[in-house]
């Protein structure tokens, strides 16, 4: 007859040969993995996932940040009828500058269905280019002002200041996730408290970015991650540049003032003459 510690013992390792998931994995209301733990520019990285829980019409929302904080991918997945998901990036680009360990994460429906898992991306070479001689430029709505830009997967199609926020907005179209650089005469628009220079506040679809800056005494130069399918850059700071209609009604009424001050006067002069 069998010692049943010895039978029991050979359950457990039975269990665990066959590969059953632990209760812990059991549990998870997401998890996510990538096909490989480390990628070289150029690679495809194919991301799968399941999820504990079907949401009807609430898809994955997947991000990858780079190792230096940068968003660089953000894609909506739906879920298969099987609770599984899957999708595929390419590793490279603009905004992969740097190597290291990026991060997947993922959310479905709340805050308490997340998850995340790692890779490694390899080095390589990022090449710096002069915008304001190899960019395109787009003329400032209702001014005389050029700005000088570089975008990568997608146009600004329009640029128009908004002189009571103290902002300009770029209306773009994208192809995918990408990055604009775009750099900015200090005559067209600014931010300083006094004689130093503050940051600017960047929205792209009303939420708040991190962006890189460069600056010299006539310009400054911002670089700005945006994800696929994003369709308005606000650059908010303490000055920018009127549009001509505003300013041509504020000359008009100046005009119009003294055209009536001065027939008042006119009028006043030849009544006293009797």
């Amino acid at each position: 007859m069998i010692n049943k510690k010895i039978f029991a013992v050979f359950v457990i390792l039975i269990a665990s040969i066959s590969g059953t998931p632990t209760f812990a994995q059991m549990i998870e209301p997401i998890v996510v993995n990538t096909d490989k733990e480390s990628y070289d520019n150029g690679d495809v990285v194919k991301i799968t996932g399941e999820v504990k829980e079907k949401l009807s019409g609430f898809p994955v929302s997947l991000q990858v940040i780079a190792a230096n904080g940068n968003l660089v991918t953000v894609k909506q997945i739906d879920v298969n009828e099987d609770n599984k998901f899957t999708t595929e990036i390419t590793a490279g680009g603009n905004l992969w500058k740097s190597s290291g360990i990026y991060t997947v994460k993922v959310l479905y429906g709340t805050e308490s269905r997340t998850n995340e898992t790692t890779f490694e991306f390899g080095s390589i070479e990022v090449t710096t280019t002069d915008v304001k001689q190899k960019g395109p430029t787009v003329k400032i709505e209702n001014t005389d002002i050029d700005i000088a830009y570089e975008i990568t997967n997608g146009e600004i199609t329009k640029l128009t200041p908004i002189e009571d926020a103290n902002s300009l907005i770029a209306v773009i179209k994208t192809t995918d996730a990408g990055e604009l650089s775009i750099t900015l005469p200090r005559t067209a628009i600014d931010a300083k408290i006094g004689d130093s220079d503050d940051d600017f506040f960047v929205l792209v679809d009303g939420n708040e970015v991190s962006f890189e800056e460069n600056t010299t005494t006539t310009d400054r130069t911002l670089k700005i991650p945006f994800p696929e399918g994003a369709e308005e850059i606000e650059i908010i700071g303490t000055f920018v540049v009127p549009e001509f209609g505003s300013i041509a009604i504020f000359v008009l009424a100046i005009a119009v003032t003294s055209i009536i001050v001065m027939t008042t006067r006119s009028r006043l002069n030849v009544f006293s003459r009797y």
